[in-house]
């Protein structure tokens, strides 16, 4: 599960990730990492970035999760790290994503603003609902409806912060949880054939450059579907 390379320069290197590679060592399992991808195809990067308690996290200047397919940009100096990780904390950085969810909306477009704290029933969870512990974080999501597949919808979604779960867990809290989400979904049957979150990082702009990653294999079987 090797990434693809999208764009690279001096500075940068832009990737599309595979859903089921996990961006970097979480200290609890031995599995393949997006790092370890990297201090191999580019060991002058391992200096470049910042060590969780000693495990070094090569360039990577944010994340997806594990089953989350799409693009990322990665640091390949340090300069270039200290400016992507600035231009983040400013929200300079636009993403876009694309999502399958449950069930069917009556608006085309809308927005979620609701804080995000720790879930009160799951300490590998956060919430935007009512009564969620711990410190209350400020997470906006704009979404647009682009298509309707019996009853799943496919969606954009823009986000301006970037909180950890933030999609799934404002997706929750509207009650149109991503497909698949053994997390937040646990209760509710994979649709539309995936076999992993369906969740992708469709675009992201970068001081007035978009990079794109391609819809995956199954997104593009699902969005067949409804042809």
């Amino acid at each position: 599960m090797n990434p693809t390379i999208i764009f690279e320069d001096t500075d940068i290197l832009v990737i599309d990730k595979p859903a089921g590679l996990m961006v970097h060592d979480d200290g609890r399992t031995n599995e393949r990492t997006l790092s370890d991808w990297v201090l191999k195809t580019y060991p002058k990067l391992q200096d470049v970035g910042e060590h969780w308690e000693g495990i070094p996290r090569p360039g990577i200047v944010h994340r997806l999760d594990k089953e989350t397919s799409g693009v990322m940009v990665l640091a390949k100096t340090q300069k270039s790290f200290e400016m992507l990780k600035e231009q983040f904390k400013k929200r300079q950085i636009k993403k876009t994503y694309r999502a399958f969810v449950y069930d069917q909306f009556n608006e085309v477009r809308g927005e979620i603003d609701r804080p995000i704290g720790k879930s009160k029933s799951d300490f590998r969870k956060w919430s935007a609902q009512p009564g969620s512990r711990g410190l209350q974080r400020e997470a906006h999501t704009a979404w647009e409806v682009l298509d309707t597949i019996d009853t799943y919808t496919y969606l954009e979604l823009k986000p301006t912060t970037g909180r950890t779960h933030q999609l799934r867990v404002h997706l929750k809290a509207i009650h149109h949880p991503i497909v698949c989400d053994a997390l937040y979904a646990s209760k509710r049957e994979c649709g539309l054939n995936f076999k992993r979150l369906a969740l992708h990082a469709h675009t992201i702009t970068i001081g007035g450059n978009t990079f794109k990653a391609p819809l995956p294999q199954d997104f593009k079987e699902a969005l067949g579907c409804s042809k």
